[in-house]
């Protein structure tokens, strides 16, 4: 149902355009005193109460109505947990139905009233079908007078331009032909003598309307059933543990961040946060889309929403309400399904002329058939021309992109894909060069262990110089500490305590464990503490300067070193492997050494690497690409990558990155896998041609429509086409253009 953007609409619409806003209106629920201010991740009640427009996002008003641009149904701005009443579509049911009972008999009346020969003359027939139509038309069909009256007023013809023009005709003509006959010459007379009355047309077609009305609300209320799957993934409740350890069940929205939850087997996590004490196996496919669970110990980070498979825990809410991912999730989604594809500019421009040019084709049948058409010739032009009026409502072209794209953000959301924006939907699919960031997005992020080397002559195993070394680094907060203490957890080995710690910044540090003096650090660190240093037993990893090498002394003696490295992510080699595949350039752009990026780089076969770039440097790299002709998507994660995510043709952030990155990009890949711009892609690919065929539908569906119901094909084929006829074919284009949208939420991804 897209309309004519005429400038003149601005300044009618302009006080509904700047409404309230929708991320200031309260949550609606009250906290109990002791635990006010956190905010539940579901919509709030208030926020439902704004509604908006989903073909002009910038439609934003308190209550349900009517657009002022196109006279489409308004829906809320946000969606709740629950479903809830929808006054339109309940309103448009009501009408439907009684419409339907008043016009089936209507209908018998006027089609069979001679075959079953009904003992009323034509003036009483007249006249019953006047009783009848009269509650179809003005009380069932009056939502679309109003619009009708609505787009005369804001100069912006729409659908119900049409139809409001088509069905009034037919019903003033009627009633005309009704009340005073005798005002009718007799060329407007059938064989009777009497004129020809069309209430059936103008019931039936109000009725149809109403029907496809019915239909398309009940379809669009089936685009939110993504977002209010993820909003029922979140529980209701959390089992809050006070100080005393006792413990008792409180409502979502009254947790609050640092508040200890009990998590137990079988429960979805209440929000997201940190596991204290416990261990279970997590099932975050809602994040991942992988089938086995991850396993959770103390320090690992849980999200609100995952599922707990086996053991229970305790974890430390750290974000709640409005800042937990699933509520992210939530909001990135419904601001994406209100946003528009480039694709739509073409719906756009046809629609600015087609009103107009579908008017001056109803002019041309009713001027033609009353001129040169067969007798009663204006009953034929009043047909004709109500019949081009109605089969030509825009309703399937304005619906095209904006069904689609809807439908497609909420497929993303399930695969882990938060799609931000219409525009980086359309073009991912056209990027034939993705500029890729090293740490974060190509590697995990964070520092590892990755061997444990002993010194020549050494009188320590590798565990044991771990345990010593971890027992140590317990007192140290940095980096590479949790790095060294996360390798001793995972092969579970045994920590003491550690006496006289010292901490030096930028060298390493010193204590004594198991009475054993031990340091950790650089080898200048380990030098400048009268460590014995030997450059020769380490000979075989000094050319590896892709590492960071931390050395362990005990005794006055270098014994081990540590080689912590960036982890590769298990999924980026098939994911670039993907898309190389498919054609894609790939560039890596860090800011790190280049022997490191090199070593990376070499590893998953990308061969054109630009390293050691500051932030705005990327930008420029990014804006030189585009300069060539490359059509650019950038992944990143973190602040330095934001200007590059900006100056992309497409920004992909990742989800575990930093909210710079995220904000400025139009994807985000919710856990920092890299085959779900594999997926993606497809997503994309499938939506623009689901677009193309919704738009190619609407397009050939008045090209073929239009002319038929002029009567073009009478003189040779004898093809006509009622107004009611009309009508349906009307309702079922809109109808196919919505169930073809939904078929996205069974692509393959």
């Amino acid at each position: 149902m897209e309309t004519a953007h005429s400038a003149d609409t601005a300044h009618h619409v302009d006080a509904i355009r700047r409404g309230p806003s929708v991320g200031a209106v309260p949550t609606g629920k009250t906290p109990s005193p002791e635990r006010a201010g956190s905010e539940t991740p579901q919509i709030a009640t208030a926020k439902a109460a704004l509604y908006t427009c989903p073909m002009h996002p910038e439609i934003v008003q308190v209550g349900p109505g009517s657009c002022p641009i196109c006279g489409m149904a308004l829906e809320p701005v946000e969606v709740s947990a629950h479903a809830e009443a929808d006054p339109e579509y309940d309103n448009m049911s009501r009408r439907l139905w009684v419409s339907a009972a008043l016009s089936i008999p209507l209908l018998v009346i006027a089609m069979a009233g001679d075959w079953l020969r009904l003992p009323f003359s034509a003036a009483a027939r007249n006249w019953m079908e006047l009783a009848l139509a009269t509650p179809v038309v003005l009380w069932g069909g009056w939502p679309f007078f109003e619009r009708f009256w609505l787009s005369l007023v804001n100069r912006s013809p729409n659908m119900f331009t049409l139809i409001g023009l088509g069905t009034g005709a037919a019903y003033l003509d009627s009633l005309a032909a009704t009340i005073f006959p005798q005002i009718f010459p007799p060329s407007f007379r059938d064989a009777s003598g009497a004129p020809p009355v069309y209430f059936e047309a103008a019931a039936i077609i109000t009725t149809l309307v109403l029907l496809g009305q019915v239909l398309e609300l009940r379809a669009r209320q089936k685009t939110s059933g993504a977002i209010r799957a993820l909003l029922h993934l979140a529980p209701q409740q959390a089992h809050l543990i006070a100080a005393d350890n006792s413990e008792r069940d409180v409502a979502l929205n009254e947790v609050q961040r640092g508040d200890r939850l009990r998590v137990r087997p079988g429960e979805r996590v209440p929000t997201d946060g940190v596991v204290l004490e416990g261990q279970s196996a997590v099932d975050e496919s809602m994040l991942t889309g992988e089938p086995m669970p991850a396993e959770k110990s103390a320090g690992d980070a849980v999200t609100g929403g995952t599922l707990n498979t086996s053991g229970s825990f305790v974890m430390e809410a750290r974000r709640v309400g409005s800042e937990t991912m699933l509520a992210q999730i939530v909001k990135l989604v419904s601001e994406a399904q209100r946003s528009r594809a480039p694709m739509q500019r073409l719906a756009d421009k046809v629609a600015a002329y087609f009103v107009p040019v579908v008017m001056a084709a109803a002019v041309l049948a009713f001027v033609g058939w009353a001129v040169i058409g067969p007798q009663p010739r204006f009953a034929n032009a009043l047909v004709s021309a109500i019949a081009v009026v109605i089969i030509a409502c825009p309703c399937a072209l304005g619906l095209a992109t904006p069904m689609s794209i809807m439908v497609a953000v909420g497929r993303g959301a399930h695969a882990g894909v938060l799609i931000r924006s219409a525009e980086a939907l359309e073009t991912l699919a056209k990027v034939d060069t993705l500029v890729i960031d090293k740490t974060g997005t190509l590697t995990e992020g964070k520092p590892q262990v990755s061997v444990v080397e002993l010194a020549l002559g050494s009188a320590y195993t590798k565990d044991a110089l771990l345990s010593l070394a971890a027992s140590l680094e317990r007192g140290s907060e940095h980096p590479l500490a949790r790095a060294i203490l996360q390798a001793a957890a995972e092969k579970k080995l045994p920590l003491t305590g550690a006496n006289n710690f010292v901490a030096t910044p930028g060298g390493g540090i010193e204590g004594e464990v198991l009475n054993q003096r031990v340091v950790v650090g650089t080898e200048r660190f380990l030098r400048a503490r009268g460590v014995e240093f030997s450059a020769a037993a380490f000979s075989k990893i000094k050319n590896d300067d892709s590492a960071t090498a931390v050395y362990v002394g005990i005794n006055g003696r270098t014994e081990g070193v540590f080689l912590l490295t960036d982890r590769i992510k298990p999924t980026a080699a098939e994911a670039l492997n993907e898309l190389r595949a498919e054609g894609l350039r790939i560039v890596m752009l860090t800011g790190d050494r280049r022997e490191t990026a090199m070593s990376v780089a070499s590893q998953l076969g990308i061969t054109q690497v630009e390293a050691g770039v500051q932030p705005q440097q990327k930008g420029e790299i990014v804006k030189r690409l585009r300069d060539e002709g490359r059509i650019v998507a950038m992944a990143g994660d973190g602040i330095n990558d934001a200007p590059a995510l900006a100056a992309a043709h497409v920004g992909i952030a990742m989800g575990t990155g930093t909210d710079v990155a995220m904000d400025t990009a139009g994807i985000t890949l919710v856990k920092g896998d890299l085959r779900g711009i594999v997926r993606a892609r497809r997503l994309s690919r499938a939506t623009i041609g689901n677009i193309k065929q919704n738009l190619a539908f609407a397009f050939v569906y008045n090209a073929l429509g239009v002319p038929v119901a002029a009567g073009v094909f009478y003189p040779v084929f004898g093809w006509l086409l009622s107004p009611m006829l009309a009508s349906a074919a009307m309702s079922f284009s809109s109808v196919s253009v919505i169930a073809n949208a939904l078929r996205l939420r069974k692509t393959p991804l």
